[in-house]
């Protein structure tokens, strides 16, 4: 027959290394966790660093540009010409209208955002020359790129 003692020393055995087996767990968990955190920590710290030192020059166009096409030579429905042509050529034209003047000679493509990439890509779907595209940054526009029509209009790809 067992000793009633025994039971009870059965029971708090059975307990105890419940217990401890589940605090082992909770430890490796714990562990693992850590682990995955610190390396995470160290790739976000060295990754971007790597990846800014490699796109600080090389920047690649969006999928979508917005576009705003502006009519700075003041002939009528070159604007409309133009939108049409983006828009078949899959840019997002949100804006169309006047420049604040009608003297402008060469057509300009102004980067708006800081991707000068989305700028480059419209231009040369326009036939506009890279030397006629610039920056201009503004954070109160929501668009990427402006284009600017000028009295050149006639030797770009929309009219030809």
């Amino acid at each position: 027959m067992k000793n009633p003692h025994q039971k009870n020393k059965d029971k708090v055995d059975l307990r105890t290394s419940t217990i401890n087996l589940l605090l082992n767990v909770a430890i490796f968990v714990l562990f693992a966790v850590i682990i995955y955190m610190s390396f995470s920590l160290y790739v976000k710290l060295h990754g971007t660093a790597k990846d800014l030192s490699e796109n600080f020059g090389s920047q690649t166009p969006s999928d979508i540009i917005q576009v705003e096409v502006l009519n700075g030579c003041g002939v009528s429905g070159v604007a409309d010409r133009f939108t049409d042509f983006l828009r078949n050529n899959n840019f997002d034209v949100v804006n169309v209208g006047n420049y604040i003047a009608f003297d402008i000679s060469n057509s300009l493509v102004i980067d708006r955002i800081g991707n000068m990439a989305n700028a480059y890509k419209v231009a040369k779907a326009l036939g506009i020359s890279n030397n006629n595209v610039i920056q201009q940054l503004n954070k109160n526009y929501f668009l990427d790129v402006t284009v600017i029509i000028g009295r050149d209009y006639f030797n770009l790809n929309p009219l030809k």
